[in-house]
């Protein structure tokens, strides 16, 4: 809406935006009741007019916070009290295991105290339901992160489970019990860390099946052995428009959607949702759910064949080449038709 705007001002902001919305969104529609569709239906600068219009009309009487509720909210969000001291156990484990290895290399981020790291739990075992957990994970999550998380874990809009602030010469201990529980997949950022809505499972909303979809991609790429091969590849999956798996922002976006009855699986390409955030392309027709997991191995293999190299991960790839290759990998019955 705006390229700047003072931090005292963010709140009428937003509370124009809410205004606007309030308004004028479809209520009368369930499956369009959502921001976007106001933004595509009513054209973004004549939605920036009418949020600007509302915002003047609130600023200069728009009562802010407490300094007193400010000072609370910024306490809740204090860092915890470090403990500085280091010892060798990280680096041991690193040297003596290699499965220890894998776990670190792509679930445990680096933290501004170096004497700490970042543990993400990965939610997605392969062929499990992603984002699932049973009550008894979740016990060993809420204890781990009372013992080595400084009593904090967060859940990521990624569908895993945050512990932020490990000392990293707990981290093995943190992974062992992890393993334990069935909760050490090391797989944050690979292919099989899929984000996937609900979809017809559950979702009295949705158009098409997410969840045997992501887990059908997990199990056939662990069963080829190429998920650390591929490397990082945000796959995300929605079953309808609403888009509550984030598709649209996806390396690889699949969008369920009901043709004539029957489930069909829109692709989009190149999706980004990145502080450089981009919305992915999309490919073409959709495909039938027999046909999709081929269609993807075809994309995937289209990948590995044209990067520049092991470091270089899809989306840099789609952005140097553009959409022309992947998209012949996915529809090589066009290619041949326009050969011939």
């Amino acid at each position: 809406m705006r390229a700047f705007l003072p931090k005292q001002e963010l709140l009428p902001y937003v509370e124009a935006i809410l205004q606007v919305y309030n308004l004028h969104g479809r209520r009368d529609n369930k499956y369009k009741a959502r921001i976007k569709i106001l933004v595509h239906e009513t054209g973004l600068e004549k939605l920036k007019d009418s949020i600007e219009h509302a915002f003047e009309g609130i600023r200069h009487s728009f009562t802010s916070p407490s300094k007193a509720l400010i000072k609370a909210i910024d306490d809740a969000f204090a860092p915890p009290e470090f403990i500085n001291s280091r010892s060798l156990v990280f680096e041991d484990a690193l040297i003596a295991s290699a499965a220890f290895r894998a776990f670190v290399e792509t679930n445990v981020a680096e933290h501004k105290n170096p004497a700490y790291g970042i543990i993400s739990v990965s939610l997605k075992p392969v062929g499990g339901v992603p984002g699932d957990a049973s009550a008894d994970q979740m016990r060993v999550l809420a204890e781990l992160a009372k013992t080595y998380s400084h009593d904090e874990l967060r859940v990521s809009h990624e569908q895993n489970i945050i512990l932020p602030h490990v000392r990293k010469s707990d981290i093995p201990a943190v992974w062992e019990a992890l393993q334990d529980a069935g909760l050490g997949t090391a797989n944050i950022g690979l292919i099989s860390d899929i984000i996937a809505c609900p979809g017809m499972d559950y979702c009295a909303l949705a158009t098409a099946r997410s969840i045997p979809i992501a887990q059908e991609i997990s199990e056939h790429f662990a069963a080829r052995g190429l998920e650390r091969e591929i490397g990082e590849m945000k796959i995300k999956i929605s079953g309808c428009i609403n888009a509550c798996g984030h598709h649209h922002v996806g390396h690889i976006g699949i969008l369920g959607l009901e043709r004539k009855g029957v489930e069909n699986y829109q692709i989009t390409l190149g999706g980004d949702g990145r502080e450089n955030m981009k919305v992915g392309d999309r490919a073409g027709p959709g495909f039938s759910a027999e046909k999709l997991m081929p269609a993807l191995d075809r994309l995937v293999n289209a990948y590995l064949d044209v990067r520049e190299g092991v470091d270089e991960p899809f989306i840099d790839s789609y952005k140097r080449l553009g959409s022309a290759p992947f998209i012949a990998a996915l529809y090589p019955e066009a290619k041949n038709a326009s050969a011939a």
